[in-house]
């Protein structure tokens, strides 16, 4: 297919959404954790018993509530009785916007005392998790406004893991190889692709934007099993352009709402594995990276193909002009739709607010500077001329090495054998 494309040129995108075989299959994605903070489950009593005196202190001081001696007794008696403690509601709603706060690598933050905490740590199964998953983007977006949200499962104890969401967001696209290797969908998704089909998952309808079944793991020696998503809960924006009358025709899509499944909250030493969450999209996450990495849609050659630009050479810019394009195209698209969405112009703006508000309280802002800066007009921002203190804080939201895995589909416990099919409808 890809030399066909060289040869004469990509003739339609169904054609063109099907990668390369040897397509790598990574993005530029939250970083792996680099172990340094404990994890509950393995980390020794007196250490969460630190970590969770830091955060109670820390959250007595913000919220004025008081002398923390109280709780931190509270805390200590639970440690010894049991080898871990409870947070309060108030607590985990304190924990879980401070960890979006605290996030380096989120330019988004200026809205972190918004974000909306679902508690349901008392959850126990399986189907009940994957029904909350889908609650919670029905949630996150009614009518299109899209709200800032997180849905807690329950956490690690001492010899006893919580649940695991496998999928890397609760809507990714699958990536279905084809006999001679190539991929007609996301690549990203062809490891959980093939993971969820082992699993007896179907495969959909074989196109490029076939979403993911959710694959849930309740305890670690219970099989994962997978869940269809209701198709009322993945709202979808079909993408036009605003004068390329063409471009409508060509299929392209993209949900609405990005919320990050596989990352794990830790509050006060104690980690939450199964923690889905969402802000609002930035343009360029959609048009500059899903849609345009070489590794993922790698859509541009194909655009500037049917814009009748100069390909034979990088120096006519041929790849700046698509990738402007394909960026007007998302924004138009979901104002068209009536589906938040924000810019990489507005968004820097914002996030300097953000630091300005956060200075004004004694706070330091922690940020990646690679991240921070949009991937496209990065030196037109006003992120890109500064530097920033890239020390990481706590509580936070953080990537483990066996998350990474799943998400893949590479099996991290010895849960192996399928499991059966459970449609949420």
């Amino acid at each position: 297919m890809r030399s066909d494309l060289r040869r004469n040129g990509p003739r339609d995108v169904e054609g063109w959404l099907s990668a390369a075989p040897d397509t790598p299959r990574h993005e530029r994605g939250p970083a792996p954790h680099d172990g340094a903070r404990p994890r509950h489950g393995r980390a020794q009593v007196g250490e969460v018993a630190h970590a969770a005196a830091d955060f109670v202190r820390r959250h007595h001081a913000e919220e004025e509530l008081g002398d923390p001696a109280p709780r931190l007794a509270e805390i200590d008696t639970e440690l010894a009785a049991t080898g871990t403690y409870t947070h309060t509601p108030p607590e985990l709603v304190f924990g879980a916007r401070v960890a979006w706060r605290n996030a380096n690598r989120c330019i988004g933050r200026l809205y972190w005392r918004s974000l909306r905490v679902r508690d349901l740590r008392h959850l126990d199964r399986a189907e009940e998790i994957a029904e909350a998953c889908a609650d919670h983007l029905r949630e996150a977006a009614p009518g299109g406004r899209i709200r800032p949200l997180i849905t807690v499962f329950a956490p690690d104890t001492p010899g006893s893991p919580g649940p695991r969401i496998w999928n890397e967001q609760l809507i990714r696209y699958a990536g279905h190889v084809q006999r001679d290797g190539h991929i007609v969908g996301d690549p990203r998704g062809a490891g959980l692709t093939g993971f969820a089909r082992r699993l007896g998952w179907r495969g959909g309808a074989g196109t490029p934007f076939d979403v993911l079944p959710l694959i849930v793991q309740r305890v670690p020696h219970e099989p994962p099993r997978w869940f269809d998503l209701p198709p009322d809960a993945v709202l979808e924006v079909p993408l036009h352009h605003p004068e390329l009358a063409w471009w409508s025709e060509l299929g392209l899509r993209w949900h609405a709402v990005p919320a990050i499944a596989n990352m794990c909250l830790e509050i006060g030493g104690i980690c939450y594995g199964a923690t889905p969450f969402n802000g609002w999209y930035m343009g360029t996450e959609i048009g500059a990276r899903n849609l345009a990495d070489t590794d993922r849609y790698n859509l541009l050659p194909y655009l500037a193909h049917r814009m009748g630009l100069d390909t034979s050479t990088d120096r006519s810019l041929w790849k700046d002009r698509a990738l402007v394009e394909l960026n007007r195209s998302v924004l138009h698209s979901f104002d068209r739709a009536g589906v938040t969405v924000t810019d990489h112009h507005t968004e820097s703006q914002r996030f300097l607010s953000h630091i300005a508000r956060e200075e004004s309280r004694g706070r330091t802002v922690g940020a990646d500077w690679s991240w921070i800066v949009p991937p496209i007009s990065g030196s037109a921002t006003p992120v890109f001329h500064r530097s920033y203190d890239t020390t990481e804080s706590t509580p936070a939201y953080v990537h483990h090495p066996e998350a990474q895995a799943r998400a893949r589909g590479e099996e991290w416990t010895a849960a192996r054998r399928p499991a059966p099919r459970h449609d949420l409808v």
